[in-house]
């Protein structure tokens, strides 16, 4: 990684706003970049539950979809973390509810694993595929009764 790319992700994890919105404007491909484990910088503040963050790379074109190294999407990452405001946000700006990584984890899969009930909700109003299975066969409803929460059932069937 070059100096000015590690300097950006620093500050996304210190949530240096103005700092942030300071590089971009003077290097606008920093958006796009990567670090040394694969996370983009939507990935990294997302991550760290900073939507503010989140806001200003996104309105300076930061890719919604972009994948890690294992294939996870900044909507997987708040899916398992249960970052509500963050998801809603992500999933109103047009973020692939279907995303599948390289596990065949969905966000949808990760939501229902984690017991984020609100979060699950959200990804079926946009019509996230309760079907899909990971590469173990598993779909969303099979990890919920997999982590013994019964009361997702009715939301998954």
């Amino acid at each position: 990684m070059t100096e000015t790319t590690t300097a950006f992700f620093n500050a996304i994890r210190e949530e240096n706003t103005e700092e942030v919105t300071k590089m971009l404007k003077e290097n606008p491909e920093l958006v796009s970049v990567k670090d040394t484990r694969g996370s983009t910088p939507l990935i990294l503040a997302t991550y760290y539950n900073y939507l503010d963050i989140a806001k200003v790379l996104l309105d300076n074109n930061a890719p919604i979809d972009d994948k890690d190294a294992s294939g996870n999407t900044a909507l997987m990452g708040v899916c398992f973390k249960g970052f509500d405001a963050i998801a809603a946000y992500l999933i109103e700006k047009g973020a692939d509810v279907n995303a599948v990584n390289l596990s065949g984890a969905t966000p949808l899969i990760y939501a229902a694993t984690f017991n984020r009930q609100s979060i699950i909700k959200m990804l079926l109003d946009k019509n996230a595929d309760k079907t899909v299975a990971d590469q173990r066969g598993n779909t969303a409803l099979d990890h919920a009764k997999m982590q013994g929460l019964s009361d997702l059932e009715s939301l998954l069937v």
